[in-house]
């Protein structure tokens, strides 16, 4: 099989201003960084994660026997899946644009794939903000108003970015707790976005009200110690009130990245995908090839990523970074789209 398109660094090894992840670029969390770096690495953490799941479950106010830990968010993901095959689903909802992993775990399973918000009954995926978009996910309404069919559909909420949540719509930005809507479904979080360490895997999800059965099950399909030493230092860390803190003083700083980055994309002349509420949004450079261009900036230490993986062909994603990245970008910008030209470029300047 091909290698699953990921940003990120990659065969020239750490692009020097990376766009192409949506980690909180005013990260690493300080507080979580040490308590990683502090960790005990000399034994195995309790199988059970005895500690941790109480902890995680008084972070969402839930009991500790609705915590799942997983070693991320992609190990999940296929688990999930499997569970769905065990239960008789034969095909999985996703959004019209989405993460690569929940169409590849049910293709390698033989699932049928649904690109609809409402998809029959099966295993069901949404993701709140979506990606690669950033919007309110459509499935989210669709779920309110359709109550699952009893063992037959399997709903999975992907709260990868709910605590990079900038705008508010629906819900507000992230305060320091979860705030989703009240629903019937799993809700699955991966903190190592949000704290800028996503080098650490790790994640855990939340089983919904009287899913005791698919708790047991997901607990029968998992490895023995799931999460390392350094990931329950992280998830550990997660639900600190300093961590949490941090985090949301961070939000203000990428709402005003955010903010200077639209603005370089139109003075690039670029299309953006209107309605992004996180960290990240998609835009529409103004170039006739873009795998030469996004090649060029690659070469000058810039990655995008680009977005047709998620159904957005000629479009790339762009995680919010810091205005030195931004302006790197604006300079290489003018070169790299000479490359096919062989056109001397031309410097542009903010209006």
């Amino acid at each position: 099989m091909p290698p699953h398109p990921h940003g990120g660094p990659d065969a020239l090894g750490a692009p020097v201003h990376d766009f192409s992840t949506n980690s909180n670029a005013c990260g690493p969390c300080p507080e979580a960084l040490q308590a990683v770096q502090q960790a005990d690495a000399t034994r195995y953490p309790d199988p059970h994660y005895t500690a941790l799941r109480e902890a995680l479950g008084v972070f969402h106010g839930v009991a500790a026997e609705r915590i799942v830990l997983a070693a991320s968010s992609s190990e999940f993901i296929h688990r999930v899946t499997a569970l769905a095959v065990q239960q008789g689903a034969v095909q999985v909802g996703l959004p019209l644009h989405s993460y690569g992993d929940y169409a590849q775990a049910a293709q390698a399973r033989g699932l049928a794939l649904v690109r609809s918000a409402g998809a029959a009954p099966g295993l069901q995926w949404a993701c709140e903000p979506s990606s690669p978009l950033g919007r309110e996910d459509a499935a989210l309404r669709e779920w309110a108003h359709a109550p699952a069919d009893g063992g037959a559909t399997l709903r999975v909420l992907d709260c990868a970015y709910a605590p990079l949540r900038l705008e508010a719509d629906g819900m507000g930005p992230w305060a320091g707790s979860p705030a989703l809507p009240p629903m019937p479904c799993w809700q699955l979080w991966t903190p190592n976005k949000a704290l800028g360490l996503t080098g650490v895997r790790a994640a855990y999800a939340v089983a919904p009200e009287g899913a005791e059965d698919e708790v047991q099950a997901l607990l029968a399909l998992a490895p023995s110690w799931a999460v390392g030493a350094h990931g329950v230092a992280l998830l550990q860390a997660w639900v600190q009130p300093d961590v949490q803190r941090w985090l949301v003083h961070s939000l203000a700083t990428l709402r005003d990245w955010k903010q200077r980055q639209l603005t370089l994309c139109m003075d690039l002349g670029w299309g953006v995908h209107a309605g992004s509420l996180a960290n990240y949004f998609c835009a529409q450079p103004a170039c006739a090839d873009l795998s030469d261009a996004l090649a060029a900036l690659r070469a000058a230490g810039i990655k995008l990523r680009d977005a047709a993986s998620f159904g957005l062909p000629g479009a790339v994603r762009m995680g919010v970074l810091a205005p030195g990245a931004q302006d790197a970008l604006r300079a290489a910008w003018p070169a790299a789209m000479a490359v096919r030209s062989g056109a001397q470029p031309k410097e542009i300047t903010p209006r």
